[in-house]
């Protein structure tokens, strides 16, 4: 079953193909539609993931800050979301 994420109503990733981490589906980056993302310089720190870097998401002028995230190099045990994204801050997944 293909899980959608949207923002403002435009889908902005859609895959039969994520990968559930604390309730948070993380979509193959090759599944996030071009152009939505844009870089940001923020980053997390997660004891058991290692630290994660973030995107803005911008649809049509509306933009919600930090609202995708990813881990570019992972900890082991988290080696199954490398440079997969999440979302959060508006972004519908389902």
């Amino acid at each position: 079953m293909a899980v959608r994420a949207t923002f403002q109503g435009t889908v902005i990733a859609e895959s039969d193909d994520t990968v559930v981490v604390e309730g948070n589906h993380y979509f193959p980056p090759e599944s996030v539609v071009a152009g939505y993302l844009e870089p940001s310089d923020a980053h997390t720190t997660c004891s058991w993931k290692g630290e994660a870097s973030y995107h803005h998401v911008v649809v049509d002028g509306a933009r919600a800050d930090d609202a995708a995230w990813f881990y570019p190099d992972p900890k082991e045990a988290a080696a199954a979301i490398k440079d997969r994204i999440a979302f959060w801050r508006g972004v519908v997944v389902e």
